[in-house]
């Protein structure tokens, strides 16, 4: 599983993890990510995404079909 939200397409920042010694040190900070599942009724099926905290609350905001389309059109997912 690829750590990209499939909706909004957050993927890791690269960043230092900074000690008391002030020793840096190179980390990764990952997207909040769920395997969610979501019932597309248009269709009639479910789907499952993998989805970011941000991303579940764009579909909320938008909806499913809207969110998908707009996901598709910038090229974070290619079919779902």
């Amino acid at each position: 599983m690829s750590r990209i939200c499939q909706i909004t397409g957050r993927k890791g920042l690269v960043g230092n993890h900074v000690s008391h010694s002030n020793k840096k040190i190179k980390r990764v900070f990952y997207p909040n990510l769920f395997k969610k599942k979501f019932f597309l009724a248009d269709e009639e099926r479910w789907i499952s995404l993998n989805v970011s905290a941000a991303g579940m609350r764009i579909i909320t905001k938008k909806g499913l079909r809207a969110a998908l389309n707009e996901a598709r059109q910038k090229g974070y997912i290619q079919k779902y």
